[in-house]
């Protein structure tokens, strides 16, 4: 079976924030550092004829450090290979980095910074997840909308938000990084969401699974800004949203 991927991406800096820290991994496509976010939107529809990869990086730290951080592991991503297995070579990419940003923060003199990071990668015979913080993954399947991503959080204590327990960006010393890495099967319609914490702290689950069950790829992801910015775009935020569908050849024949 070959599957297409129908994708839409985009990225906002928000109503109050002076710069986007948000970043992004769109079929080998990212922002620079110092950005305001996506002019337009990115999508299109591509073939699943090789590892293709979309995700999302939500940095943190100082001001022009969390945009440095998130761009680097964007970077770093969008150079790697991913020839082998998806299960070995995931947790790779996320220490190799790591390390740059670390390197990064040794070599400017900085004292921290970090950023999540909430990946797909479709490969030919499966859809592999990995992510590190709380920036989320969900997979819109049947009329459900379901979280398959796992936040790495301490303790919640109510009335705030809770501190990560991991990011990039946390040298080797102070903690050896596990990011969650898990697969899945394509199921032909399947929508799958990758966000930053710009979108989940601004619209409920409940409406975004509506949006995603009554709109178009594109639609759905233009919609979704637009509500995280209308209830008031508190944070950077940034969006993808694509959908499985079996290739369009096969699916003409049967």
């Amino acid at each position: 079976m070959k599957w297409d991927l129908e994708y839409v991406c985009l990225s906002d800096i928000g109503r109050y924030r002076k710069n986007n820290q948000d970043n992004f991994i769109c079929l080998g496509r990212y922002m620079h550092h110092n950005n305001r976010g996506t002019q337009e939107p990115l999508s299109g529809i591509v073939p699943v004829d090789e590892p293709r990869v979309l995700g999302i990086f939500d940095g943190m730290g100082g001001e022009d450090l969390g945009e440095m951080a998130s761009f680097i592991a964007s970077d770093t991503i969008a150079e790697y290979p991913f020839t082998g297995e998806p299960e070995d070579e995931l947790p790779l990419w996320c220490r190799d980095a790591n390390a740059r940003i670390c390197r990064y923060t040794d070599e400017h003199g900085v004292s921290s910074m970090g950023t999540t990071a909430a990946v797909l990668l479709f490969h030919p015979a499966a859809i592999w997840l990995c992510n590190i913080g709380d920036s989320r993954i969900f997979r819109y399947s049947g009329g459900k909308l379901k979280q398959i991503s796992t936040d790495h959080v301490v303790q919640i204590v109510a009335g705030r938000k809770p501190a990560l327990s991991q990011n990039l960006g946390i040298p080797e010393t102070e903690l050896v990084i596990s990011p969650y890495v898990a697969h899945g099967k394509y199921i032909d319609g399947d929508v799958y969401l990758i966000c930053s914490d710009g979108l989940t702290d601004m619209v409920k689950e409940e409406e975004i699974a509506q949006i995603l069950g009554q709109n178009e790829v594109r639609t759905a992801g233009e919609i979704l800004m637009r509500q995280a910015l209308g209830y008031g775009g508190r944070d950077n935020t940034t969006i993808v949203v694509c959908k499985v569908v079996r290739h369009e050849k096969q699916r003409a024949g049967n």
